[in-house]
């Protein structure tokens, strides 16, 4: 199993553990898997069970792709090339704080999928067609929120179907590689935005250098603690962080309305 595997297990995990703690009370209630029953046939069990199994083995995937997760770890990994640190913060912290920024971001998201989808489903008041529909909607409704139309539009003309008459209408099919790349359109951008001050820094050692007739020395092995200086003077992280969280327009859903928390 890869490393880049493992993180996706462990994302998948802390989203199932928020959903768990968004509502106590569905700990005390057990959700059985019906595969037929005693009329289905086995071959239908057996294609039941092997499409349940593709999901969840899917699922962290699916997850990270149809979430915030993606223009966040561009971003990241940017940034660490623009400092011109390769291994600082080590993967694993790069990952993780992408994860945990990603459980923030679509904490609001998930609480809407588990009260209109999981929760009626574990009451049986719905089935589980309808479950699925009603919990992937709020997802949906995120990532048409973050696609730009020409991207829609790219991938419904792609498909060769008709026009939905609501953008709720597309189908996932589309709207998730139209949210993928338009997430990585906007992590390029930032990312674009994160390289100008530290190549501004990295010229004017280089200028200095040469001036000094130090040919001999590597610019960015020179420029790379005031690199580093520079962004610890101006809050760096609080900035990219701050600057990451706002650009998904969370609001106060993502703060909960906490008194004293301020945008």
């Amino acid at each position: 199993m890869t490393r880049a595997r493992k993180y996706m297990i462990l994302f998948a995990s802390l989203l199932v553990c928020g959903l768990t703690l968004a509502a106590p009370v569905a700990l005390a209630q057990q959700l059985s898997l019906d595969l037929g029953g005693d009329d289905g046939t086995l071959a239908g069990r057996v294609v039941q069970l092997l499409a349940l199994m593709t999901v969840l083995s899917l699922a962290p995937s699916i997850l990270i792709m149809m979430t915030s997760f993606t223009r966040i770890i561009v971003v990241l990994s940017f940034l660490r090339t623009a400092l011109g640190v390769q291994q600082t913060p080590p993967n694993t912290v790069i990952i993780s704080l992408a994860m945990f920024l990603t459980f923030f971001i679509m904490a609001p998201v998930l609480q809407t999928a588990y009260s209109d989808g999981i929760k009626p489903l574990l009451d049986k008041s719905i089935d589980e067609t309808t479950a699925i529909e009603r919990a992937t909607d709020p997802f949906k409704a995120f990532m048409l929120k973050q696609t730009r139309d020409d991207d829609l539009a790219l991938f419904i003309d792609l498909s060769h179907t008709e026009a939905p008459k609501t953008a709720m209408d597309t189908p996932l099919q589309v709207v998730i590689p139209a949210f993928m790349i338009s997430e990585l359109r906007r992590a390029f951008e930032m990312g674009f935005m994160l390289f100008l001050p530290f190549l501004i820094i990295d010229m004017v050692t280089a200028s200095i250098l040469m001036s000094m007739g130090m040919m001999m020395l590597p610019p960015v092995m020179i420029s790379l603690p005031f690199k580093i200086i520079f962004f610890v003077l101006v809050d760096g992280w609080h900035l990219v962080v701050g600057s990451l969280v706002k650009s998904f327009d969370v609001g106060a859903a993502a703060t909960g309305g906490i008194p004293g928390v301020t945008h």
